[in-house]
């Protein structure tokens, strides 16, 4: 619930069940997650930027096994690392995208013909969508694609039983080693063969006449074809759940698809898929009249900050014109989502292919979301529908 800042103890939604994180400030207000947002300096990301349980932590941070990706740097190495990828997720390449992404949308609402006007549109359509945009973006084969999306669920899902490889520590850090494993492999034979396409981007960017270490390549590629992935799929599917919901926008949206830019942006708020950040301060900082030590964990709220009363009128109604629409769920400031433009895109050209051909849609069972403190949102969206063919 917005409030102030506060301390909480923080149920870390650990493997086993038993296990809680060390104490963090939960910063639930979207003011409050703009103003620490904006100082990068004075509330890093680092040591601690996703929230696990204590003892896991501290196991990890001895082995080295936490990947190194973007939401863990700083500074001058964050705009470093970070410059790898900008070119791939600017305007320019989402326009040269765009052709590819709506090829392979209208195959995947083809698709949902062939499931006879019934499906899970989570398992069968949402996860493979945009987990085949990045396969396309990183050139990797097609014959990958099963394994990538088992490796995938399983590292974002770790806390839900029925996702997770296991629930023991162990199998969370075998998923980690077999990522690791698959991307090393990669990482080599681009810098053997360089091809057009990011994967070799990141496996031959260099600093200081070095490359980056097989860890940190194998780091970035994760954050791409995981977070690329999940956040997208949870948008989609959430997306249209909250359309199934409320048949009167669906309807709106039908006959104008030029409020789909608009209806994207508030899927993204009502679903809001990566749920919080933490961030440390560097020294002693006053919050709404409280005072944050140096040191401390601040948690940042995104679900919460995307509900906001002060900022947003009827917070809790889903609003496919709702403008302005100034929600958080791909950050703010120097850690904004490098891959937010494409997410958006998918989103729409999804939509775009699926919403003219839609003669009805209802839920044909419950909507289960995922067990997740990070990255999350439905596993189980079942349908029934009647879908037009093309011509």
């Amino acid at each position: 619930m917005p409030g102030n800042a506060r301390p909480d103890g923080g149920s870390s939604a650990p493997l086993d069940g038993t296990r809680t994180s060390r104490p963090f400030w939960a910063i639930t207000r979207h003011a409050d997650v703009m103003e620490i947002e904006r100082q990068p300096d004075l509330f890093r990301n680092a040591p601690r930027p996703i929230l696990v349980p204590d003892a896991m932590e501290r196991r990890q941070a001895a082995r080295g096994t936490n990947f190194r990706t973007l939401v863990s740097m700083d500074g001058a190495e964050h705009r470093q690392v970070r410059a790898i990828g900008t070119d791939w997720f600017g305007p320019g390449a989402m326009g040269r995208m765009e052709t590819r992404v709506t090829k392979l949308a209208r195959r995947y609402v083809d698709r949902m013909l062939e499931f006879d006007g019934e499906c899970d549109f989570v398992t069968d359509i949402a996860v493979h969508y945009p987990l085949d945009v990045i396969l396309s973006l990183l050139g990797l084969p097609k014959t990958d694609f099963p394994r990538l999306l088992s490796l995938a669920k399983e590292l974002l899902g770790n806390a839900d039983q029925e996702i997770s490889r296991g629930r023991g520590e162990e199998d969370f850090i075998a998923v980690q080693q077999d990522l690791l494993t698959y991307f090393n492999e990669l990482t080599a034979a681009r810098r053997a063969t360089p091809t057009a396409d990011l994967a070799s981007a990141i496996a031959n960017a260099g600093f200081d006449g070095a490359y980056l270490s097989e860890f940190d390549a194998a780091s970035y590629y994760v954050l791409i074809a995981t977070a690329g992935h999940d956040t997208t799929s949870a948008t989609i599917a959430g997306g249209l759940q909250a359309l199934i919901e409320n048949p009167q926008q669906l309807r709106q949206l039908q006959d104008d698809l030029t409020l789909l830019p608009a209806a994207i942006d508030e899927m993204v708020r009502w679903v809001t898929p990566i749920k919080c950040f933490l961030r440390t301060a560097t020294e002693d900082y006053v919050l709404r009249g409280t005072t944050i030590r140096k040191g401390d964990s601040l948690l940042l709220s995104y679900p919460s900050a995307n509900r906001d009363e002060d900022v947003f009128e009827e917070p809790f109604r889903f609003d496919i014109r709702r403008t302005p629409n100034r929600h958080l769920a791909f950050g703010f400031g120097v850690h904004y989502c490098l891959g937010a433009a494409l997410a958006k895109m998918e989103a729409r050209v999804f939509l775009a292919e699926l919403l003219p051909r839609l003669d009805s849609v209802e839920l044909a069972g419950k909507a289960e979301l995922s067990a997740s403190n990070f990255i999350g949102g439905l596993k189980h969206l079942p349908i029934r529908y009647k879908l037009r063919p093309i011509g």
